[in-house]
């Protein structure tokens, strides 16, 4: 690829001052439009690649390319060093774990240290070796002796338990107790019953050998298994063994896992070496325990004295070593979030320096990457600062490039800013250089959200809570909870809080908090010749705009008239006002994204689409549907309700509908009207304009289906002629014969022309332009009816709210004296909660999410092709974000 002038790192004196001033308008700028990209090539010295990368990494401007993308992942230049981090990183891990089991607070100062410089790593990795292999070494000594302790815990419960079962035994308790009868056959019961007492002591021993066989076996064993156990002793050893348990109350830690575990003490009795070996078969089947208990009580008493002492001597051994481990846990909580940094940022180093190339001296590496072109001089200096850190003498190079290819989209956002275009680009990343609907999201989303949740009360509580995120922004922030709900709030914190605030502003314009009204100004009604009684007898009346003696004549300053809230027809009265703003905010929506589309029009220098798109899409829909927002307007300013008789014309018998006046415009039929109202128009001359505009109209479907086909195949047969005759000249000056006959010129000019067949066909060009223009005009009529989602949703959300208040908080204001204040508090309770939960989450989402179509469907398909992919630069808070984000396991 051609390759410019590399950039100069130098300017003037007064330079960088007039270069941040035309930045910043550049920024501002850039937030209407992607900003512009580069591709540029990067040289850099090997000794200064790190240090250069690590600046570019904290600058987080630079998305660098794969120069290697067919090389495997392991066969890279630096893929030892990768392996380096990835085993500190696993280090750190355990370290993290063992600090968190111990419940150690691991200290956070908010900083954000360098990138260590790559001799540092081998310190790093001898700290992290030497902590590993410390806490390793303390953890299983503690386990060891954790065991033994719990051996001798468990030798202690025997010889304090087993007394009893001795006792009885030196005081000839007969076996056939209620205690041991379960364990014993019948016949086993009827022998040793004739026989006597069962002498349960040791045999005599065998003179001919040393070997001592006792006649019992203890053991711990866990509780949950002293059923199973009991079972299997029983059928194995056929009710030939006597069994004696006991619980342990206090519970054992395992030392393996350190959870706390529930035993018990068991003795077996039995007779002959048969037994012997069935019953300890089946202790090791259950994983029981068994330790040497003595018969004799000397015995046990002089071992349960030594078992004690050992106990105590292990209890100060494990209290200085839990001591150890934390003192070396609490050293490394100090440093450990630095360090994460530290490995993450090597790491992410030498992932980014596995994408670079090497020349052919193996002293330089090549990069390629994308910058903003605004940004360079910030790179320039990242650069220079990381030569510089490095101690390397050669400068780097950053040369632009040429290249065919797209470049990513980069729209410069802050914290306000950030949340409006998540949601543009949740439906597509805009193309290069495309028009951003995100700036005028800022305005219209909250706005028409407010229309369809316009109430003083309910947006007044949105904002609230808008406002407590946005003035505890950085608290909160520093919390980084792994809520997913609570992190989606917090995100579009300031889209919460311009929508509570739109909200006020429409609620008080529709004169609606929590389904009562403010009498601020005065009403304009007043009901005449109302006694007290029809007043009791009814709570709403009609108001009739025809009727002066209701009406003063003085409208209400902004807003509705409060007395609209008690009238009975007040449905009808709002239905009209609202489905009619409805409409008018639709129009004026879509056609304020066909006037986008003029933009990118003339910024691409797309002429054609001017012509053959951007004209007859806005004809089309002024002609018709501005139209009708124009008869909407004249209506209102030349019919009234109270109108002398003389004026019955003007008045709203005569006053024509709107949707049957439009009907009638796209059928060519003629409105019907009554007599006395003399016409149907509202205007003179109505008729004739309105088959002008709608034929106009007509014209224009066929404009945008043919002309840009059409224009784009004569420029391609233009383009054709004009190369073949370049071609046949070309060819007649080489042989010396000007008048050279064209032969088989278009066979030459095909492929490489305009109409060669690396171009889109015809073809598909017709279809894609009758699927363009099907999908607008039909659009056009189905947008427009769309935008009435924001009259129902105003009428539910009013309607919704009333219920509330009627069916649930003035019931408690019909309860008289102080059982009344019992009640209301109970039920206003009650109705706060539906309030919050029902009208503003859910009613809010819903408005939120049709608010959202609204803008991807209706408003920016008019001109947002959507077809981009996202500047992702190389940065290290990006990086150390979603590191923190992801749950690591050790």
């Amino acid at each position: 690829m051609p390759m410019s002038k590399p950039l100069s790192f130098g300017h003037g004196p007064q330079q960088p001052f007039k270069r941040l001033e035309v930045h910043k308008i550049a920024k501002m700028g850039s937030l209407f439009r992607s900003a512009e990209m580069t591709l540029c090539q990067l040289f850099l010295q090997s000794e200064a690649a790190y240090a250069c990368v690590s600046e570019l990494g904290e600058l987080g401007l630079v998305q660098f390319r794969d120069l290697n993308p067919d090389v495997n992942a392991f066969q890279r230049k630096f893929v030892n060093e990768v392996r380096r981090c990835d085993e500190m990183e696993r280090k750190l891990r355990y370290l993290e774990k063992e600090i968190k089991k111990d419940g150690i607070p691991m200290l956070d100062t908010g900083e954000n240290p360098e990138a260590p410089q790559p001799r540092e790593m081998i310190d790093l990795e001898a700290t992290f070796e030497k902590l590993e292999n410390e806490l390793r070494e303390v953890n299983q000594n503690a386990e060891a002796l954790k065991r033994n302790f719990l051996e001798l815990t468990e030798l202690k419960q025997i010889l304090r338990k087993t007394q009893v079962f001795f006792d009885e035994h030196e005081g000839g308790v007969n076996p056939t107790d209620s205690m041991t009868r379960a364990l014993i056959s019948d016949d086993s019961i009827a022998r040793q019953s004739a026989l006597g007492p069962v002498q349960l002591g040791f045999p005599e021993k065998q003179f001919d050998s040393e070997e001592y066989y006792p006649c019992f076996v203890a053991g711990v064993i866990l509780r949950e298994r002293i059923p199973a156990f009991e079972r299997m002793l029983w059928r194995a050893c056929r009710g030939n063994v006597f069994l004696r348990q006991a619980e342990i109350e206090t519970p054992l830690e395992d030392p393996s896992t350190g959870d706390q575990v529930y035993k018990s003490v068991f003795i077996i009795f039995f007779q002959g070496d048969q037994l012997k070996t069935r019953v300890k078969k089946i202790c090791e089947g259950f994983r029981a325990t068994l330790y040497p208990c003595p018969e004799a009580p000397a015995d046990r008493r002089e071992m349960a004295m030594g078992v004690m002492t050992r106990i105590e001597d292990l209890n100060t051994v494990l209290g200085q070593t839990q001591d150890h481990r934390h003192r070396v846990l609490v050293a490394a909580a100090k440093n450990i979030k630095n360090w994460f940094v530290k490995v993450r940022k090597i790491k992410a180093i030498y992932h980014t320096l596995n994408l670079f190339n090497l020349d052919v001296t193996q002293k330089c590496l090549i990069a390629e990457c994308w910058v903003p072109v605004l940004d360079l001089e910030n790179i320039q200096l990242a650069l220079r600062r990381g030569t510089e850190r490095s101690g390397s003498s050669v400068p780097p190079i950053l040369n632009k490039m040429d290249t065919p290819e797209d470049p990513p989209t980069y729209n410069h956002t802050n914290k306000f800013t950030t949340a409006f275009q998540a949601l543009i680009d949740s439906y597509g990343i805009a193309s290069y250089r495309e028009m951003n609907p995100a700036p005028y999201t800022i305005i219209t989303f909250p706005f028409l959200f407010a229309v369809m949740f316009g109430d003083l009360g309910h947006g007044c509580l949105m904002a609230l809570f808008g406002a407590w995120m946005v003035i505890n922004e950085k608290p909160l922030a520093a919390k980084k909870s792994d809520n997913e709900i609570w992190n989606i709030f917090f995100g579009g914190r300031y889209i919460i809080l311009l929508m509570g605030l739109f909200s006020m502003y429409t609620g008080f314009i529709y004169n609606d908090i929590f389904a009562k009204s403010l009498n601020l100004f005065g009403s304009g009604w007043r009901i005449f010749n109302v006694s007290n009684a029809d007043l009791k007898a009814k709570d709403v009346f009609e108001l009739d705009p025809r009727t002066t003696q209701n009406y003063l004549g003085t409208p209400y300053p902004i807003g509705m008239d409060p007395a609209w809230q008690l009238a009975k027809n007040k449905i009808i009265f709002q239905n009209s006002f609202k489905m009619k703003i409805s409409i008018i905010l639709g129009i004026i929506h879509m056609l304020f994204g066909v006037v986008m589309s003029l933009f990118n029009h003339l910024y691409f220098k797309n002429r054609l689409s001017i012509i053959t798109e951007f004209i007859p899409q806005i004809i089309f829909l002024s002609f018709l549907f501005l139209y009708m927002v124009m008869l909407m307007f004249i209506k209102w300013f030349v019919y009234f309700a109270n109108v002398e008789e003389d004026d019955f014309v003007y008045g709203t018998r005569c006053a024509p509908s709107i949707l049957i006046t439009f009907i009638n415009m796209v059928l060519q039929k003629r409105t019907p009207y009554e007599p006395n109202c003399q016409t149907s128009s509202m205007f003179a001359g109505q008729t004739g304009l309105q088959y002008l505009l709608f034929y106009i109209a007509m014209i224009c479907v066929p404009w945008m289906l043919l002309a840009k086909p059409l224009m784009i195949m004569r420029a391609r047969k233009q383009q054709h002629a004009y190369s073949v005759t370049h071609q046949q000249m070309a060819s007649a000056t080489e042989n010396g014969d000007a008048s050279q006959q064209v032969v088989g010129g278009a066979a030459g000019g095909g492929a490489g022309g305009p109409g060669g067949h690396d171009e889109e066909p015809l073809g598909e060009i017709f279809i894609h332009q009758a699927i363009h223009t099907i999908e607008y005009v039909l659009g056009s009529v189905s947008h427009t009816a769309s935008y009435l989602r924001l009259w129902a949703l105003s009428l539910a959300h009013a309607q919704l709210s009333e219920v509330l208040w009627n069916m649930v908080l003035s019931k408690g204001l019909q309860v008289e004296g102080w059982p009344g204040g019992i009640a209301l508090y109970v039920i206003f309770a009650f109705w706060a909660s539906l309030t919050v939960s029902i009208l503003v989450l859910m009613e809010g989402l819903s408005a939120f999410l049709h608010t959202l179509r609204l803008h991807w469907v209706e408003f920016q398909s008019k001109f947002y092709l959507g077809a981009g992919y996202m500047f992702q630069p190389f940065s290290f808070e990006v990086i150390l974000d979603s590191a923190s984000q992801s749950k690591e396991e050790p």
